[in-house]
């Protein structure tokens, strides 16, 4: 009973909700990144390299038979996955510093009220040639 009730406590804190949502999110967030850059980004790179796929380079270890399937070092489903992984990152990388460089203006334009307009602030020569100006003014009036 205890275990279930200290479980209870912990499923219904707000940061462990907060973090589901974000993995639910995120899981969703992941089918378009890995859309981007399946579908997108990696035929672009691979017609850079000369339209190299990446999953078809393997070394085999043993020859296919009758019998038995071949035995295969795929390197490159994993070069491919490396790949992918970096440009998923980068992506997110980019996305995320878009939305904190949004986060930042935000927070920015809450926190200066609307200033009524000011005057300028005036150089030491303005400020000596409006006294000059004023105690003319005085003299005239005299």
């Amino acid at each position: 009973m205890k275990f279930m009730k200290e479980f209870k406590e912990f499923i219904s804190k707000g940061n462990v909700m907060d973090m589901a949502i974000g993995i639910i999110i995120g899981s969703a967030f992941t089918a378009i990144v890995t859309s981007l850059v399946n579908d997108l980004i990696m035929p672009l790179f691979g017609a850079i390299f000369g339209g190299i796929d990446f999953t078809d380079l393997k070394i085999t270890l043993v020859e296919a038979t009758e019998e038995a399937e071949g035995v295969f070092f795929k390197y490159g489903s994993f070069i491919q996955a490396v790949i992918n992984f970096l440009l998923i990152a980068l992506c997110v990388f980019i996305i995320i510093k878009q939305i904190n460089k949004m986060k930042e203006l935000a927070s920015k334009k809450e926190e200066e009220p609307e200033e009524e307009e000011k005057e300028p602030e005036l150089s030491d020569e303005a400020k000596l040639l409006t006294e000059i100006k004023n105690l003319l003014e005085e003299q005239k009036g005299r």
